[in-house]
């Protein structure tokens, strides 16, 4: 199969979505195929109405056991640059810092044994469940968004310095940015998704061919070398991850089980 940039890029473009055509009008499915992340915003304020209710799909979003194990920093442009120094990505009008949140709870679950790795597991399970609802919300209410995990400091990559900009208690993780507003440019293509057959599988496991991954990386970076002419390469971006992974890495230790390990050694009878 070709792999040249100019294969791999009309490969990618002429991705969509494989809805049933007697499904392809309803307009939940439409707002979940249609949403694209966006990485530029119009200077367009989001209504306080629209607003309030994109928070409102997080706020009731499923939780494992209705824990609710998630909290929203809010931002507007303005307090963004307050707290961090530096203008919000991409011009966004509103963004959240995403948090998985297992603090809370134990005000009242004093007895919810120590597990640091289930309950950071259950934590990003649940935010990760708000994450999409809003999404889905902004969408369908026409406004844009993107999940951020690095860029301007604000997400995953960058745990260490967010516990400490927004000064989270032990058992608080920050977990990603999410950026909404109104679009400044056309719907970017669907990016390049696996198929069905390469996720999904009856009763076992089953290895994904080399083929189609290597199909799907090609296609990748021939999408980003062309959203990002005379910019940065997709290897260069690379290097960026790469470059913070392994001091995230000992930020969320020392964030999970470093203090979470102190409470335990000041149990009594272990």
């Amino acid at each position: 199969m070709a792999r040249g940039f100019l294969p791999s890029l009309l490969r990618l473009l002429r991705g969509k979505p494989h809805l049933p055509p007697s499904l392809a009008d309803n307009p939940l499915l439409l707002a979940l195929v249609r949403r694209r992340s966006v990485r530029s915003f119009r200077i367009r304020e989001i209504p306080d109405d629209i607003w309030s209710a994109i928070l409102e799909a997080g706020r009731l979003a499923p939780s494992t056991v209705n824990l609710q194990s998630w909290s929203f920093v809010l931002f507007t442009s303005a307090t963004w640059q307050e707290r961090f120094e530096r203008p919000i990505p991409f011009h966004a009008p509103r963004g959240l810092i995403l948090l998985g949140d297992t603090h809370r709870n134990r005000q009242v679950l004093e007895a919810f044994p120590i597990a640091p790795l289930v309950e950071y597991t259950i934590a990003v399970m649940n935010a990760s469940l708000a994450a999409m609802a809003m999404n889905i919300a902004a969408e369908a209410l026409g406004v844009s968004s993107v999940m951020l995990s690095e860029t301007g400091r604000s997400g995953l990559l960058d745990a260490g310095y967010l516990k400490m900009k927004l000064a989270l208690p032990p058992s608080v993780y920050p977990l990603m940015t999410i950026l909404f507003g109104y679009s400044a440019a056309p719907s970017p293509p669907m990016p390049p998704k696996l198929p069905l057959e390469a996720i999904a599988f009856p009763g076992i496991y089953r290895e994904t061919e080399r083929a189609v991954m290597e199909d799907w990386l090609a296609q990748m970076k021939a999408g980003y070398k062309a959203s990002h002419l005379f910019r940065t390469s997709f290897e260069d971006q690379l290097a960026v991850y790469r470059s913070k992974i392994h001091q995230a890495e000992h930020d969320l230790e020392e964030m999970v089980f470093g203090e979470q390990a102190a409470c335990r050694l000041q149990e009594p009878g272990e």
